[in-house]
């Protein structure tokens, strides 16, 4: 099963998204949005920028 980009209103009224992997594990989670069309954006931002997306290890 692919992954999939759910979406919702939270209780203060944001749009918010989560990316759930095939499994149904989320593994990224959005800001809140305004908007219904700025949360749309923010995933088609996901999906065009980081399918290339280079992995960098930063020790803290």
């Amino acid at each position: 099963m692919a992954g999939k980009f759910e979406l919702w209103v939270d209780k203060a009224g944001d749009y918010r998204w989560n990316l759930k992997a095939g499994n149904g594990q989320v593994i990224a989670t959005s800001q809140g949005y305004s908007s219904k069309d700025s949360a749309l954006n923010g995933i088609a931002s996901v999906r065009t920028n980081a399918p290339d997306a280079e992995v960098v290890e930063v020790e803290r």
